[in-house]
């Protein structure tokens, strides 16, 4: 391709900032980034900016490349054909290329109640709403945390650790993700935080109300202020442009990351669904899949075939309040192990890696390529449950033409 190259990224979270600043190593490409807010969230920090011990947010000037045009809109709707975007604010913006990059935030929930009384926290807007009630609630105020993933965790032992009287609703297992010894020692910090952590499958919240949540199996905890961190959901762009998404609403792509429907749109990040085998939701897999989904525009522009993806993953850390966490080891096509790392060493590793995603957009920002992607190949079992996924029903996701 000659001339000049405009390439759209719809979304300034971990995946679009990544791929915004790789984008960079050409100068006849034209980097415009779209983001509905003039701040980056460091969502991994919502659950701190909650409990009041960090405010989650950083100047885009530390994180992205001066060669990266910021506009602070929203995109209403994409248009394949005529290769544009329509703005909130009224008008439109031309690419040649689009990364889809507009991540998750909470699901709606379906749960009696929910919508109306708690507070969900995926969003730097929600996190702060929620900051203001908790804040403004009695100190002796019973809060109920509903949903034992690592954000759910992570916001029950903040809140114990600042002295708040905390109950943790599972709806299952604790920590779906560890290994038993993993979650037996976040089950041990909780309840030496002083959090009533309520698991197994009666625990599943069929309703929720002003000053109560109503369990499966008849209970009634009391809560005066309810926290749901059940469940993710995904902006639903792409399917009311006409693009074809999974069940959830993620862009579905080749193992290039490119859309089924368009060889000039690219996804990544958790509103990316590769061969309808999408990755956990995570600021881990956000980077790497940026930085591919850079890669491969680059490559089409250079006239090259886009690399497959290869995610390798290392496991899961989550904080337990500032004084412990845990590190999860796992395997590389990320299934927990039975070794982690727990209290004041699982809680510098938190920091360590939360630390460190902002200095690997930097680093990318002020070296455009320099963001290494894994070498050591994890897609082994990927490439199994594809060939299963090839056998079981041969119409499969192909690449578009």
């Amino acid at each position: 391709m000659s001339g000049n190259t405009d390439v759209i990224v719809i979304g300034g979270g971990y995946a679009g900032v990544m791929a915004a600043n790789r984008l960079t190593q050409r100068d006849d490409v034209t980097v415009t980034l779209i983001n509905p807010r003039p701040n980056f969230v460091e969502r991994i920090r919502l659950h701190q900016l909650v409990a009041g011990s960090h405010d989650a947010v950083v100047d885009y000037r530390e994180v992205l490349g001066e060669g990266v045009r910021l506009v602070v809109d929203s995109v209403t709707r994409i248009d394949p054909a005529e290769r544009g975007v329509r703005l909130a604010t009224g008008g439109t913006l031309g690419y040649d290329y689009l990364i889809y990059a507009v991540g998750s935030g909470s699901a709606d929930p379906r749960v009696p109640g929910a919508a109306e009384f708690a507070h969900p926290i995926a969003g730097l807007e929600d996190a702060r709403r929620l900051r203001s009630i908790v804040d403004a609630a009695p100190a002796t105020a019973a809060v109920t945390v509903v949903g034992a993933g690592p954000t759910g965790i992570e916001t029950a032992a903040e809140l114990a650790e600042g002295g708040r009287a905390v109950t943790l609703v599972c709806g299952g297992v604790l920590g779906p993700y560890l290994h038993p010894r993993g979650r037996r020692s976040v089950a041990r910090r909780l309840a030496a935080l002083g959090v009533t952590v309520l698991d197994g499958p009666d625990t599943q919240v069929t309703a929720v109300t002003r000053d109560a949540v109503e369990l499966g199996d008849g209970r009634e905890v009391p809560s005066e202020v309810t926290i749901w961190t059940a469940g993710f959901g995904v902006p639903d762009l792409a399917a009311r442009s006409g693009l074809r998404t999974d069940a959830l609403g993620r862009l579905l792509t080749d193992e290039t990351l490119t859309s089924v429907d368009d060889a000039r749109i690219v996804a990544a990040g958790d509103s990316a669904a590769p061969s309808d085998l999408p990755l956990r939701m995570s600021c881990q897999a956000a980077m790497p899949l940026g930085a591919r989904a850079a890669d491969t525009v680059l490559s089409r522009i250079a006239g090259e075939q886009p690399a497959v993806l290869n995610q390798v993953f290392a496991g899961q850390c989550i904080s337990l309040g500032r004084r412990a966490g845990i590190f999860q080891f796992a395997h590389r096509y990320d299934v927990a192990l039975w070794f982690h790392i727990g209290g004041r060493p699982g809680a510098r590793l938190k920091a360590i890696v939360c630390d460190g995603t902002v200095k690997h957009l930097a680093g990318e920002a002020g070296k455009p390529g320099s963001y290494g992607l894994h070498r050591v190949s994890g897609g082994a079992k990927r490439r199994e449950l594809l060939q299963a996924r090839r056998d079981e029903a041969p119409a499969t996701v192909e690449q578009a033409a």
